[in-house]
């Protein structure tokens, strides 16, 4: 990522529009790259897939998508329909492009034209699409998923028997896969990780013989046993730990600069922000600057955190207001901070788990809520 240092994120001078944002978004494309083929080169002869839900993460599926077709990848995962056909224009003709929700009714006939492969979550589903099938005169490709112990998408082990005894609806789709997934993959000593292994051996095994997928992020680092013929990685792609408590592996991918709005002193004792939950505890040089939680930076990062400028930290000062944020900037020299000067508020010093944890939350939910308001800077992808 850019020099924490430079008083712009990269050597380039800032154009018009990132002169009239109050931050500057950079997306590190190379970044991303880089973590895919640490992931594919970790599952060996497994593929794996990319997890663009939520406009890749936020970060914009029409910028990450390309860079990770450029690196190899050939399958793709999206949430909802809609998500799958915008998508389809930024990828390879050939790529697979799966809807994790399958389709919801009525949207059978839209998801085919745009060629794409749903996720059948439950009995309704695999009776549409294979309606849609035998409609057309040919079996329509698909993903089985099941449920193995998180009780949230997938066919239970109930419907996976009636299914396969009636036979029909079954035989009418084209199923490419059996996937389900693992819901404490983060904690590699849960005993939910086994177990929901062996409940996937065996459910799977009522099935004719697919390829299999348990794995996302977190997964594909509990080892080859949980591998199987393909993972779905998301959160890892773009720089959020896999492993909590342990050294990231990942390359980081975005960071926040942020604009100071104003500077001011102020003495001992000034409250400071709504509420006046914070006072200075001396003399004081406060820096306002141009984020807040309209721009998906949370208001349970008030009094807690902080941005960084040169090297040294600036905390958050009171509560963090729709678009403005309060740092106490008293550690720096006099003159060291202008006002339109960036100051770091997610980078080298401070990553997106990092400032989850400040906010009480984790960097999934700090990395899918960055607003649309920032001037978004892409680092062009390596290959």
């Amino acid at each position: 990522m850019p020099d924490s240092t430079a008083p712009y994120p990269s050597s380039a001078l800032p154009d018009a529009a990132e002169m009239r944002a109050g931050a500057v978004l950079s997306i590190d494309l190379g970044a991303i790259q880089a973590n895919w083929r640490l992931l594919q080169a970790r599952l060996g002869s497994a593929a794996c897939a990319a997890v663009l839900k939520a406009d890749a993460y936020g970060l914009g599926a029409a910028q990450v998508a390309p860079a990770l077709a450029a690196a190899g990848c050939e399958n793709f995962f999206v949430a909802h329909l809609h998500e799958g056909i915008a998508l389809r224009a930024h990828v390879p003709a050939g790529a697979r492009i799966h809807v994790l929700h399958g389709c919801f009714a009525g949207t059978e006939a839209e998801c085919a034209a745009h060629d794409l492969i749903p996720v059948l979550n439950s009995p309704g589903q695999l009776a549409a699409w294979a309606a849609l099938g035998v409609a057309r005169g040919r079996r329509l490709p698909a993903l089985i998923q099941i449920d193995t112990g998180m009780a949230r998408f997938g066919f239970t082990e109930a419907d996976l028997k009636a299914a396969i005894a009636d036979g029909r609806a079954l035989a009418a789709i084209d199923p490419r896969g059996v996937m389900s997934h693992l819901a404490c993959a983060d904690e590699p000593g849960h005993p939910a990780n086994a177990a929901q292994r062996a409940r996937f051996d065996a459910l799977r095994a009522l099935l004719p013989p697919l390829p299999a997928s348990l794995s996302a992020s977190s997964g594909i680092f509990l080892g080859p046993d949980f591998h199987y013929q393909m993972a779905r990685p998301g959160a890892a792609l773009y720089g959020v730990n896999p492993s909590p408590g342990e050294m990231n592996p990942m390359r980081p991918v975005v960071r926040l600069d942020a604009r100071v709005i104003q500077l001011r002193d102020v003495p001992a004792g000034t409250p400071v922000g709504y509420g006046h939950t914070a006072r200075t505890a001396g003399p004081a040089r406060l820096a306002t600057i141009a984020v807040g939680y309209a721009d998906g930076y949370p208001r349970a990062g008030s009094n807690t955190g902080a941005a960084w400028f040169a090297g040294v930290p600036l905390p958050v000062l009171g509560r963090v207001s729709m678009d403005s944020i309060i740092l106490d900037a008293s550690a720096l020299p006099e003159g060291a901070l202008h006002e339109g000067a960036l100051v770091t508020l997610i980078g080298p010093q401070r990553d997106i788990d990092a400032v989850g944890a400040d906010c009480g939350t984790i960097g999934y939910e700090i990395l899918t809520s960055l607003g649309r308001r920032y001037h978004r800077r892409y680092i062009a992808a390596e290959a």
